[in-house]
């Protein structure tokens, strides 16, 4: 059976009841006063939105989607999960274009949703890599254009740049976008990101060699004399990582603007600290997911601007 035929992916009453199950696991929490577990009172009627209750406790009313990033949300829930669904079970993204087919809501409409889903991907973990003495690898890579910028012959400077960090005993990865990759960008990022017990496995570019003095080791491969692995020495985790993200980025997406790239880069950050390897199949993913949606609001203004 299709995880897609489960009932809160089609019933708008048991859509409610599962999402309140992931975010109140623990109890009712009310978003206005912050009460867990207090009195609550379910309001019922024929004209009663669906999961409205109100707090024993501030009198105010309120659903499991109030201070969620699925508040004042203009489409039912039950399609909200589904896109939750499909876009963390696809190990390349969904574009917003097949949701709109899929769901059959409006192509603006699925462009905001996806954004934010995306900004429940954005992970809030902020514990350094690489605390026991572990390999953290840290790399860049450039992709799409700079607006503003023209195009030329070579270099890197009209394109946009991404840092990325992979930490090889958890399996997660963290990736930023930087506006350009000197070490004047990089160092604070990996200074901020990765403990000093750590072992920094980079390549031969000379920014590192300054930044990896703060750490307990640094080695580096020289990729220029084709050389790309030495003993446990490699930079390939990360690159994979940056394989991936291209690949989603060139395939599904195609283009992105650099207002919106911290977005992307959340989701596929996501995606890869979440993967099978890290014990996830797609419903605890989805699940995860869901997990992101509390304390965050994204409002069609603060999106960014519709393309």
């Amino acid at each position: 059976m299709s995880v897609l035929s489960k009932t809160y992916f089609h019933d708008e009453a048991v859509a409610f009841e599962y999402l309140e199950s992931v975010l109140w696991a623990d109890g009712i929490v009310c978003p206005h006063c912050g009460v867990v577990g207090g009195k609550v009172y379910e309001i019922k009627g024929k004209s009663a939105r669906i999961g409205l209750k109100t707090c024993g406790s501030c009198r105010r009313q309120f659903t499991v989607k109030v201070g969620t990033v699925f508040e004042h949300g203009r489409m039912p829930l039950h399609k909200m999960l589904q896109a939750v669904y499909l876009i963390t079970s696809s190990k390349k993204g969904i574009s917003a274009h097949q949701l709109h087919r899929t769901l059959e809501i409006t192509y603006k409409s699925a462009w905001f949703l996806v954004h934010r889903i995306r900004e429940a991907m954005r992970c809030g973990d902020l514990a350094p890599f690489g605390s026991d003495g572990g390999a953290v690898e840290v790399d860049e890579t450039y992709i799409g254009k700079r607006k503003g910028f023209g195009n030329p012959k070579g270099g890197h400077a009209h394109k946009m740049a991404v840092l990325g960090l992979v930490d090889r005993d958890s399996g997660k990865c963290r990736m930023f976008y930087v506006e350009n990759a000197g070490g004047h960008m990089v160092q604070p990022i990996v200074l901020d990101n990765l403990s000093r017990e750590a072992r920094l496995m980079t390549d031969e570019a000379t920014m590192y060699r300054t930044i990896g003095r703060e750490f307990a080791e640094h080695s580096s491969v020289k990729h220029c004399r084709k050389e790309y692995v030495r003993g446990d020495i490699t930079t390939n985790t990360v690159e994979g990582c940056f394989s991936i993200f291209k690949r989603g980025m060139k395939g599904v997406y195609q283009h992105c603007g650099e207002q919106h790239l911290h977005r992307y880069l959340a989701e596929f950050e996501f995606r890869y600290s979440h993967r099978e390897a890290n014990g996830y199949d797609d419903a605890a993913r989805s699940v995860r997911a869901l997990e992101g949606i509390m304390g965050k609001r994204l409002t069609y203004q603060t999106a960014g601007r519709f393309a």
